[in-house]
């Protein structure tokens, strides 16, 4: 019996249907990871300050990423306000620039919806200065940057006060405006963090965080007049992601990648004088 064309023709257009409806519902059962993939291997793109975050990403890029199922695109941050507005929009898939208090103050003010993982490595604040050697020489109405977001600001007022320049009133955060004894009249000012160390000519001393120090090619651990202890130290740095993405394998194994013994190996030889100290 001979098939007529369009008989042939309503034949073929029927299976190319049941071919596609048989692809979607297969795209449907596989929903896509939080990272994009490339080859088989999970790409993540992930924002970090230049030194120590980067640095200790591109260690684990070259020596542990590929057999942990992942590859790395690392996109180097100087400010600390980028990394989580561009986690946010969805172009990064996780960041790692902030500690703990930054990043519950970040996701309290500006409602993110972010999580987070275990400390990775902790910079000591250290104090500054082009002028003086000892903070005991730091004259009346002397001028002290601080950083000027709150939880960095905190912690660089509680060293300083640990050091007897000031005393600060009983408060959780304090501020600029919390310092209830000041004998030397000190003039603390304020300044994005990033401009702190840049800005040491114009100051007779400023707390600098410590991957600013090392972009700047200080050693915290030799030109600091005092450094933060990292013992004991609440500031661990972590890698943050979306809420809905915390358990993406790919996200996870970088994380189990960060806090490995290898990691811990590159930090200590990298910062031999406690420049930078693991967390884990």
């Amino acid at each position: 019996m001979r098939t007529t064309r369009p008989v042939l023709l309503a034949a073929l257009a029927a299976v190319t249907t049941l071919a596609l409806a048989a692809c979607g519902d297969t795209a449907e059962e596989e929903p896509a990871a939080a990272t994009g993939e490339s080859g088989g291997i999970a790409t993540i793109v992930i924002g970090a300050s230049p030194t120590p975050h980067a640095e200790i990403l591109e260690f684990v890029q070259e020596n542990l990423a590929e057999d942990a199922g992942f590859t790395l695109d690392i996109i180097e941050y100087t400010d600390y306000v980028q990394p989580n507005v561009q986690l946010a929009e969805g172009e990064l898939d996780a960041n790692f620039f902030q500690h703990l208090p930054y990043f519950e103050a970040e996701v309290a003010e500006k409602g993110y919806d972010f999580a987070h993982f275990d400390g990775v490595h902790i910079e000591p604040y250290g104090i500054y200065s082009e002028t003086v050697t000892s903070l005991d020489e730091l004259p009346d109405g002397a001028q002290v940057g601080v950083p000027n977001d709150p939880s960095n600001q905190a912690r660089a007022l509680e060293l300083l006060e640990s050091e007897g320049l000031f005393t600060l009133a009983d408060v959780e955060d304090p501020t600029i405006f919390d310092v209830a004894d000041n004998p030397k009249d000190i003039e603390l000012v304020e300044l994005e963090a990033a401009q702190l160390v840049r800005s040491l000519q114009d100051l007779d001393a400023a707390v600098v965080n410590g991957n600013y120090a090392l972009e700047a090619d200080l050693n915290p651990a030799e030109d600091a007049i005092v450094l933060e202890s990292g013992e004991g130290n609440p500031f661990a740095n972590l890698v943050a992601v979306r809420s809905e993405d915390v358990e993406d394998p790919a996200l996870v194994a970088l994380d189990e990648a960060l806090r490995s013994d290898e990691v811990r190996a590159f930090i200590e030889e990298r910062w031999p004088a406690g420049e930078v100290v693991p967390a884990f």
